[in-house]
């Protein structure tokens, strides 16, 4: 590898690499650069990216050499109760991305794009929902992960960080209503996936996607979606109560003149979806949670 190239590679890659929740903070920082950051804001509304009544300290290291990059968050170990293992949550709705870069860098870590154009990170996870290059839509609250040592890290941590539209570190990011500047430590206790689904049926079904129906089952509801821009129908079931935990549940939809398709199993939070082109055709659709099922009729024609 010439020179310059070399010199390149190990430039970016210490640009992508946080430091270990063990790094020790150093005493102070520029007033130029607490200028700066003060101009950097995402304007979102995060939770913590833990579960319900979780406490965790939100640790804003001020390093040297400085946290990487500066104005990330290290959740750690919050007294007795040991981060490692915990479920990672999005702290909000979007689209995420799953990535793994070994044993270097992020190690395994997730980008959640939000649809005001910001992002959040999370890194150095021991397990990811998805394989690495996979993406899927969440809710906020919406499990991505676990809590591990991945990457460049030397102790069980989560590596969080928002960022702007622009690609800018929020350098006193939010969560909860607390917000944890340079410099500081704060113990943050979740509010997320307090209750409720974190996902919603567009959100399941994908962009385009419009609710026309539903119907209501015992820990749940079914709904049929329509996407006018390619004709195609797309069903899920979406629990209610018990969220969070599998159980039997399913999603079918049936074009007139078709088979059935039917997605069925044990599941935490959804059946399906399930997604057939059925432009001007008339559909039957249901699904079930347990044993209490719902079927239609043939209906919306031409839809």
């Amino acid at each position: 590898m010439k020179p310059t190239i070399l010199a390149l590679s190990i430039a970016l890659a210490a640009a992508l690499s946080p430091q270990a929740a063990s790094a020790a903070p150093a005493a102070s920082s520029s007033a130029a650069s607490a200028a700066s950051a003060a101009s950097v804001r995402v304007m979102a509304s995060h939770k913590s990216p833990f579960n319900c009544g979780k406490t965790f300290y939100a640790n804003n290291w001020i390093d040297t050499p400085p946290h990487n990059p500066e104005g990330s968050i290290d959740w750690q170990t919050y007294g007795s109760d040991a981060i490692n293992g915990e479920p990672v949550r999005a702290t909000a709705a979007g689209t995420a991305y799953f990535n793994d870069a070994g044993s270097t860098s992020y190690g395994k870590w997730v980008e959640v794009r939000h649809s005001d154009g910001t992002r959040t990170r999370y890194a150095h996870l021991a397990t990811m929902v998805r394989a690495a290059g996979g993406s899927m839509s969440v809710g906020q609250g919406t499990q991505i992960g676990t809590v591990g040592s991945t990457g460049g890290s030397n102790a069980p941590h989560l590596h969080y960080e928002q960022r702007t539209s622009g690609g800018a570190v929020d350098t006193s990011p939010t969560v909860e209503g607390v917000t944890v500047s340079l410099g500081q430590k704060k113990a943050v206790t979740s509010t997320n996936a307090c209750g409720g689904n974190p996902y919603t049926p567009e959100e399941v079904c994908g962009s385009g996607y419009a609710t026309i129906d539903s119907a209501a089952l015992t820990g749940g509801r079914v709904y049929l979606l329509y996407n006018s821009g390619n004709g195609n129908n797309c069903v899920t079931t979406l629990k209610t109560t018990n969220v969070g935990t599998p159980s039997s549940m399913s999603a079918f939809l049936e074009p007139e003149g078709s088979s059935r398709t039917t997605n069925s199993g044990s599941f935490g939070y959804y059946a399906g979806p399930v997604t057939r082109s059925a432009p001007g055709t008339c559909v039957k659709w249901g699904g079930s949670i347990g044993s209490d099922s719902y079927t239609s009729p043939f209906e919306h024609c031409g839809s």
